[in-house]
């Protein structure tokens, strides 16, 4: 029986070594995402000048204007959303849901936008 015991105990050792060690799944393709989608980035201004994706729109999630400067941009456009760790991302897409929006990518935070468009960060001048 002790045989038996030890040999499941290292089988399981094994299996979550193999597992623990595994590559994670890759981001999502750049594929998924249209070629004319417009990119946002819903973080702070400040948070936009210190690194931010080359061409990205700026608008600020937090802001008391949000809503109505999403509600200038056409709401059947393809949109990707990001911030810094996916939060406010999450947040803004589900605004600009509820605003009309039709096609609109939660792409999390920044590094894993930047992997999933294509898109290098850049920083303001």
């Amino acid at each position: 029986m002790k045989n038996l015991v030890a040999a499941v105990v290292l089988a399981g050792a094994a299996l979550f070594g193999l597992t623990a060690c595994s590559t994670p799944a890759a981001p999502a393709a750049s594929s998924t995402i249209a070629a004319d989608a417009v990119v946002i980035d819903v973080r702070t201004p400040g948070e936009y000048a210190a690194g931010h994706l080359k061409g990205a729109m700026n608008i600020d999630v937090q802001a008391s204007d949000f809503d109505s400067q999403a509600s200038a941009l056409p709401t059947d456009g393809d949109y990707v959303v990001y911030c810094r760790s996916g939060s406010r991302s999450a947040a803004a897409t589900a605004r600009l849901a509820d605003l009309g929006f039709t096609s609109v990518t939660d792409a999390g935070a920044m590094s894993a936008a930047a992997v999933s468009t294509g898109l290098p960060i850049v920083t303001t001048p």
